[in-house]
C-alpha cells in the first residue's frame, strides 16, 4: 500500500498535473491525473482507486458559512449542486450513554440531510463535477439512499438520471424518492454488486457517468460529515471524540473520513493524537470488511450471497475496502459484526431516544452496545456514533420493529378505559 495512506502530516508534494491546487492520485502507484480533463474512476496504469488531492490541504479557520460547503477550502469547488446539505444534528441520548456505560456518547444523525441519508454530502459535490465534465447522463447503483440523492441532485442540475436496484430488495420509501425526482429505474435479477458490475461496465463505455462511491469526488463531500464532528464535539466538549462508530456498506464514510482527518494532519490542523479511532459496523449476514480484520486480510473477499434486514449494507464487495481498511488500522479502530436481532434492539433504542433512523443506521449503536460488552470499548471512551438514514427511508421496517396498533371504540369513555387497563 502507498505510504500516502498513512497517517502522516507530512504534506504531498504538488504535482505538475495539478490543476487550481487539485489533482487526482492513485493510492496504490500514486500515479496522478489532472482533474477535470477527462472522466476516469481508477488509475490507468494498475486499476487502483483514485482519490482527490490539495495544495494546500485545509485548516479550521479557513472554514466559513453554513453546511457542506462550509467546507469548500477542503472541497474542489466553492459551490456545488446544492438542496442544502450538511449541518446535521449531533444528538445526546442520556439513556444509551447510561445503559452502554461510557463517559459520553453522542448520535451524529445524518438521516437529516434534504433527501434524508448521508448520500446527499456526496452528491452536491459530484454533480457538480459532472457539470464540470460536461456530461448528461448520471448513473448508479443501489441499495436505495444512493438512488433517491442522485435522483434528487440530478434533477436540481437539470441532468438524465439512471438508477439500478437490486429487484424486490429495496425499501419502497426509497424507490418512491427516486420514482417522484424522475430517475429512470431498472431493477436488476441480481444483488447491489451485481448492479455494480453493470454500472461500471457502462461507464466505462461512456454511455454514463458514474456516481457510486467508486467516484473519487463523491467521498470529498462525505468527508465533511469527520470535519462536522470535530468542529460539533470541540465547540460542546472541548475535545474530540476517543472514536467514531459507523455503518460499512460500500465503506465510503470510513475511506472519507479518514482523508478527512489525514488532510487535517497534513496542514497541521489535528495532532495524529486527536485522530478518533474508526471502528466498523456490518450485519452477520453482509460482513466481508469484519472478516479481513479480524483476520489480518490486506484485501476483502467478496461474499457472493447477502442478507439482512439492514438493506443500506446489504453489500458483498465494499469497492472503497482498499481505503478503508487502512484507515481502520491506522487510526486504531476495528470492526465487528452484529445480528438482524441486535441490529433491531439498537433500532427500537434510539427511537426512544427520539432519534428515528433506518435499520442499518442502527448497527452503529449496536456495535458500540456489543464492543463495549467485549471490553474493547472502555468507560472512558468518549464516542460518536454515525447513524446514516432517516427512519421514514424504510417505513416497513419501523412498522416492524415498533407497537402495533389497537383498535378501540368510537367514545371517549372506551379509550379511557381501553388505555388503563
Amino acid at each position: 500500500m502507498s505510504t500516502s495512506m498513512e497517517l502522516t502530516a507530512a504534506a504531498p508534494a504538488v504535482p505538475a498535473v495539478a490543476d487550481n491546487g487539485v489533482w487526482l492520485a492513485c493510492i496504490e502507484c500514486d500515479e496522478t491525473f489532472a482533474p477535470f480533463a477527462e472522466i476516469r474512476y481508477t488509475c490507468d496504469h494498475c486499476d487502483g482507486l483514485l482519490e482527490v488531492r490539495y495544495a494546500d490541504p485545509p485548516t479550521f479557520d479557513d472554514f466559513e458559512g453554513q453546511g457542506v460547503w462550509r467546507y469548500a477550502a477542503a472541497l474542489p469547488f466553492d459551490e456545488g449542486v446544492s438542496l442544502p446539505e450538511g449541518d446535521t444534528p449531533l444528538h445526546h441520548v442520556p439513556r444509551l450513554e447510561e445503559e452502554i456505560g461510557i463517559k459520553r456518547l453522542r448520535v451524529k444523525h445524518e438521516g437529516m440531510n434534504p433527501t434524508g441519508a448521508f448520500k446527499d454530502r456526496g452528491m452536491t459535490v459530484g454533480v457538480r463535477v459532472a457539470q464540470e465534465l460536461g456530461v448528461g447522463r448520471l448513473a448508479c447503483a443501489s441499495t436505495g439512499n444512493t438512488s433517491a440523492a442522485l435522483a434528487a441532485y440530478g434533477a436540481r442540475g437539470g441532468m438524465e438520471t439512471l438508477v439500478l436496484l437490486p429487484a424486490g430488495k429495496v425499501a419502497s420509501g426509497k424507490i418512491a424518492q427516486a420514482a417522484l425526482h424522475d430517475a429512470r429505474i431498472l431493477e436488476v435479477d441480481g444483488n447491489f454488486d451485481d448492479c455494480l458490475d453493470i454500472v461500471q461496465e457502462l461507464a466505462m463505455a461512456g454511455e454514463v457517468y458514474l456516481l457510486n462511491s467508486l467516484n473519487p469526488f463523491r467521498l470529498e463531500g462525505q468527508k465533511t460529515i469527520g470535519l462536522e464532528i470535530l468542529e460539533e464535539f470541540m465547540t460542546d466538549h472541548g475535545t474530540y471524540p476517543d472514536r467514531i462508530i459507523l455503518p460499512v456498506g460500500n465503506a465510503g464514510n470510513t475511506a472519507a473520513l479518514y482523508k478527512c482527518f489525514r488532510e487535517l494532519v497534513q496542514s497541521g490542523a489535528l495532532d495524529p493524537a486527536d485522530v478518533p479511532k474508526l471502528t466498523g459496523v456490518q450485519a452477520e449476514g453482509a460482513a466481508p470488511m469484519v472478516e479481513a480484520i479480524e483476520e489480518g486480510n490486506e484485501t476483502i473477499r467478496r461474499w457472493p450471497d447477502v442478507e439482512t434486514i439492514a438493506t443500506a449494507i446489504r453489500i458483498g464487495n465494499p469497492v472503497n475496502a482498499p481505503k478503508a481498511l487502512p484507515g481502520i488500522r491506522a487510526t486504531g479502530g476495528t470492526a465487528i459484526s452484529v445480528s438482524d436481532e441486535e441490529i433491531t434492539d439498537a433500532h427500537r433504542a434510539l427511537a426512544g431516544e427520539g432519534v428515528g433512523v433506518e435499520p442499518a443506521s442502527a448497527t452503529s449503536i449496536a456495535g458500540l452496545r456489543k464492543l463495549r460488552d467485549h471490553g474493547v470499548v472502555g468507560a472512558d471512551e468518549q464516542v460518536v456514533c454515525l447513524t446514516t438514514g432517516h427512519l421514514l427511508k424504510d417505513p416497513e421496517a419501523a412498522f416492524e420493529a415498533g407497537n402495533d396498533p389497537e383498535s378501540v371504540p368510537d367514545d371517549a369513555e372506551a379509550v379511557l378505559d381501553h388505555i388503563s387497563e
